[in-house]
């Protein structure tokens, strides 16, 4: 490990992502219990299952429920699920301080800003994603998400420390600038709220085309347009940013280099979708097919691209 690095804070990092993994996944565990006994569940089957009433003989569902009519009653969760969503969020916001430990310490034991590689990109993206739910979570009470934000910020964590991990150390010149916090910072920021209403998208589609038991097309849908609205100005700062550093390193402000051209279609890929949820007449499940394309275009251009096809931005430091 290179002299300059503090080698406590270093392996203080990594531990903390190890503890960050292990949270997240007991909440994860907590939000399914939730979502399948607890008071998500109780919710989704008032929506979900309407009563049956006897019609000529038949059986047919009851209309809306209303003032005069009200709705069935449901039977309640057992009282240890009761638990187990207030639980999940609390230990949601313990890994998302671990989460946040990790990083602060990683770039505080080399001196920098801690997204010079892609092993701490990553790391710093699924910190943005849980951030992203667990904040939206206070203002639109959407726990029912919960399980599926923790599995994607699971397996991104997982996957980092599998393979993009590197040890802390200086980066190239190149990184070593104010625009690192600028540029790459909103890159971040946006990209959790684009995992967000991408793990909306998914749900959406899998809630349009089977009979499992999920949250509502329309909280799903109002969720994910509502993190895309915020994301995308930000996502437009990245890419303007990102060209003022590459005039700033380069000489140029664009060089159809791989990255450059990824942020751009993933730019476009989103602009779509604002305009189709704009369109009358495409909306719902087409609507959510173009967010998704999107998405696509955000981890190829995040990971893909770095993995594969190189270029100037070929720095993050894949392992081999």
């Amino acid at each position: 490990m290179p002299a300059e690095v503090d080698a406590g804070l270093a392996l203080l990092s990594d531990q903390l992502i190890l503890a960050t993994v292990l949270l997240y996944v007991f909440a994860m565990i907590g939000y399914a219990l939730d979502l399948g006994f607890g008071r998500s569940k109780v919710k989704a089957r008032a929506v979900a299952e309407p009563a049956l009433v006897t019609v000529g003989g038949g059986t047919a569902a009851a209309p809306p429920a209303s003032e005069e009519s009200p709705a069935p009653a449901v039977k309640a969760p057992p009282a240890w699920a009761m638990w187990a969503g207030p639980v999940a969020v609390g230990l949601s916001w313990l890994g998302w301080a671990a989460n946040l430990g990790s990083i602060l310490t990683r770039g505080l034991a080399v001196g920098r800003w801690p997204w010079g590689n892609m092993y701490e990109f990553v790391v710093a993206m699924c910190f943005a994603a849980v951030s992203a739910f667990l904040f939206m979570n206070l203002r639109y009470r959407i726990r029912f998400l919960g399980a599926f934000v923790m599995v994607a910020a699971t397996l991104g964590l997982g996957f980092s420390v599998r393979y993009l991990q590197v040890q802390a150390g200086p980066v190239v010149p190149a990184l070593n600038s104010y625009w690192v916090a600028i540029h790459v910072s909103a890159a971040i920021i946006a990209s959790g709220l684009f995992i967000m209403a991408g793990v909306s998208g998914i749900l959406y589609l899998i809630r349009k085309d089977t009979s499992v038991r999920l949250p509502s097309l329309a909280d799903l849908d109002r969720v994910a347009h509502r993190a895309i609205v915020i994301a995308f100005p930000i996502w437009t700062f990245a890419v303007i940013a990102g060209a003022l550093w590459a005039d700033k390193a380069w000489g140029r402000y664009w060089g159809w280099d791989p990255k450059e051209v990824w942020a751009f279609i993933t730019w476009i890929a989103y602009a779509a979708y604002l305009h189709a949820r704009a369109t009358a007449g495409f909306k719902g499940k087409a609507a959510m097919i173009v967010q998704l394309i999107a998405f696509a275009c955000l981890l190829f251009n995040l990971v893909g691209v770095n993995i594969f096809l190189g270029g100037l931005h070929s720095y993050a430091e894949v392992p081999g």
